[in-house]
Parts: C-alpha cells; sequence; structure tokens
C-alpha cells in the first residue's frame, strides 16, 4: 500500500494532481482543502494517502494531515458513501467543522457538499455521532 508520497507537483486539474516522484507521476485525487493547500506550497511537497484497489482500478487519494486522511476513512465507512461523496464532504467541511456538524446533527451542514443529498447526509450524521 502506499501511504505517503513526496515530490514535485508536475500538474493540477480540478480535485486531481500528478506528483512526481523521482520520475515517477502518481495520479492523486484530493480535496478540495488539500488542493487549494498545496497550491501554496513551491518546491518539494508531502502528502498522506489512502489507496484504493478495485477490480478494474487503483486509486489514490492524498490528504495534507492526518486528521483530514482519518476523517476520509470514517466518512467511506457510512452505507452510501464513497470516496468520491467522502471527497465532497472534505472539499467543504474540514476535519473539526465534519465533527461539529456531527456533534450537532447538522445535516445541511454536510449536504452541502457536492453530490451528498439529504439523505446522505443525514445517515452520516446519524452513524457517526
Amino acid at each position: 500500500m502506499i501511504a505517503q508520497l513526496r515530490g514535485t507537483i508536475v500538474h493540477t486539474d480540478t480535485q486531481l494532481i500528478i506528483i512526481d516522484v523521482q520520475g515517477l507521476g502518481y495520479a492523486v485525487h484530493v480535496s478540495g482543502r488539500t488542493q487549494g493547500q498545496l497550491s501554496a506550497s513551491s518546491g518539494e511537497v508531502t502528502i498522506l494517502t489512502e489507496m484504493q484497489v478495485r477490480e478494474d482500478s487503483m486509486t489514490l487519494f492524498g490528504f495534507v494531515d492526518a486528521a483530514e486522511r482519518d476523517a476520509f476513512r470514517l466518512l467511506i465507512t457510512v452505507q452510501g458513501v464513497g470516496a468520491k461523496a467522502a471527497m465532497a464532504i472534505l472539499s467543504v467541511l474540514d476535519p473539526n467543522a465534519l465533527t461539529q456538524a456531527i456533534v450537532a446533527g447538522d445535516k445541511a451542514m454536510v449536504a452541502r457538499a457536492d453530490g451528498v443529498g439529504t439523505k446522505i447526509a443525514q445517515r452520516v450524521v446519524n452513524e457517526l455521532s
């Protein structure tokens, strides 16, 4: 499993970066929050990763800190929340704001994420509270 990458960002797209690690380019899906923090950096960057292996693909998801990675891992345990929805949620809520929304039962905060409806938001709040 690939747990961390250190290298130079050579390409940035909508919530996707390519990071060059000693001549090998890794495509890494990132949240909007992570992408914003990485674009402010110049030179070499280090990102924590979560690798998902499927029958037809291997996908890397990248995070600037362990709190965001842990929130991602927690979100994908919720029934109906896949990696794409988890990244969308983390694009609008940092891990602390997500925790506050869950504790307060505020499904509207979670539902602000693109592609996350009220049913999924309610499920996130209920299952993680």
